[in-house]
């Protein structure tokens, strides 16, 4: 049986240790901005080059979707996505129907289009 002085005693050895244990758990931590989830690394960015034809451009959200053929670079079969315009100024000049050359970065389950190339 737990008596009410025992669970005193714990809760102020619990308080009194709290604030040191919290600054040993965050030390310093330069460095480890590549770290992820359970210790593991983030898997590197994949670029590749494509080419395909614009199919809906959507300034507001800066998106452009691309009819593309096979980007092999990436593992990508050819294919029509919306992607994310690195920086959103690659939309300028740019329209639906278009025949493109570009870039893309996939980092996870994010990609985005870095340079465009009329073509």
């Amino acid at each position: 049986m737990i008596r009410a002085p025992h669970i005193a005693l714990c809760t102020a050895a619990i308080l009194a240790t709290g604030p040191a244990l919290a600054q040993s758990m965050s030390g310093d931590m330069k460095g480890m901005s590549g770290m992820a989830v359970m210790g593991k690394k983030a898997p590197p960015a994949k670029i590749g080059h494509g080419t395909g034809v614009i199919t809906a451009i959507d300034p507001k959200t800066a998106k452009l979707t691309i009819q593309h053929e096979p980007i092999p670079a990436v593992g990508w079969p050819a294919m029509t996505m919306a992607f994310k315009a690195n920086p959103p100024t690659l939309l300028r000049g740019l329209r639906v129907g278009q025949r493109i050359g570009f870039d893309v970065k996939i980092q996870g389950m994010a990609a985005e289009v870095t340079a465009v190339r009329p073509q």
